[in-house]
């Protein structure tokens, strides 16, 4: 997959319009973060819908927390309708910060996600389900058809990975160094090897925190709140593996639940821009992208983008496609 992801943190109709730009910019799939200080998701991916052609759709990623799961699948297969079967799922355990901000826990995440996408796949296929884990569901099912649905899960961890190659269609691993790339790649042939054939091939996507701008600095300073979010969601290991201080990165999480944002992005380090998202010129955007395709299936590029949006789309796709 060669995806963008649009945050949809502007109104619904420019959401539209940027949906047709990244058509236009040869993206094969837009994918709508959810967050709920957000605009909803499904409602920005419905307008993109209507303004595109081919362009695949889908949340990127939903969480099966903040929605009951049944009620998730609807939505994401009322949008394979709205779309002609242009659908695609991305489901995941959330990010935490944002989680916390609702109460909710998120308990077993590994299980819980993997329970959502495969009962989920039940209803699509027209199944009445009941389940029992965690999360209930009780003789419940759709009630219209559904177009076959691709499941990518987003993942970051060994186990969600290894998970998401064994039952799931693809993973969006949300990693953008090319060192954490083929760490993952090393996990997701973990998971390949239990895969039962039948359930045919993998993608293996990076979902990649991208910020692209004709100035360097330019780029690095607009990378800096989305990094914020990844550093202090990052696994002690990943930090290790950069030398980045852990510390510093508890010290932003603790910033972003407080509502602290500006003190939190002003915490973000070099070594983290650089670990964490795909910054600089459209040449040295390239390069990465490059060296991250040599092990990866594709890429999708995820906020920030960069600090003028309709050029950092431009840019972005023009980068992918040479």
């Amino acid at each position: 997959m060669i995806g963008i992801e649009l945050t949809p943190e502007h109104p619904v109709e420019r959401m539209g319009a940027l949906g047709a730009a990244a058509e236009a910019a040869g993206f094969e799939a837009a994918l709508a973060s959810c967050h709920y200080n957000n605009r909803d998701p499904f409602v920005a991916l419905s307008r993109i819908a209507r303004e595109t052609e081919s362009i695949a759709l889908g949340p990127g990623v939903a969480n099966p927390y903040e929605t009951h799961p049944v009620s998730l699948a609807s939505r994401v297969a009322t949008l394979s309708e709205a779309s002609g079967g242009r659908a695609v799922f991305g489901i995941g355990p959330g990010d935490r910060s944002t989680l916390a901000s609702l109460g909710v826990e998120g308990e077993r995440p590994l299980r819980r996600v993997l329970e959502a996408f495969k009962i989920a796949q039940e209803l699509f296929s027209g199944e009445r389900v009941d389940h029992d884990g965690t999360f209930s569901a009780e003789n419940a099912a759709l009630n219209y058809e559904v177009d076959e649905v691709p499941i990518y899960v987003g993942a970051q961890g060994p186990h969600m990975l290894r998970m998401s190659a064994k039952h799931a269609d693809g993973v969006l691993y949300n990693g953008a160094h090319p060192d954490d790339v083929t760490w993952a790649a090393g996990q997701v042939e973990r998971g390949l090897d239990e895969r039962p054939e039948e359930r045919g091939s993998f993608d293996f996507t990076v979902f990649a925190s991208t910020s692209v701008a004709t100035e360097r600095e330019e780029a690095v300073e607009a990378a800096r709140p989305p990094v914020a979010f990844i550093a202090a969601g990052a696994a002690p290991p990943v930090l290790d593996r950069h030398g980045i201080d852990a510390e510093r990165a508890e010290e932003i999480g603790e910033r972003l639940s407080a509502g602290s944002y500006t003190e939190a992005f002003s915490l973000v380090t070099e070594p983290m821009i650089e670990a964490f998202c795909v910054a600089g010129t459209p040449e040295e955007v390239e390069e990465r992208f490059e060296e991250i395709l040599e092990t990866a299936d594709g890429i999708v590029v995820g906020s920030p983008l960069g600090p003028e949006l309709e050029e950092a789309i431009s840019l972005t796709g023009n980068a992918l496609s040479r």
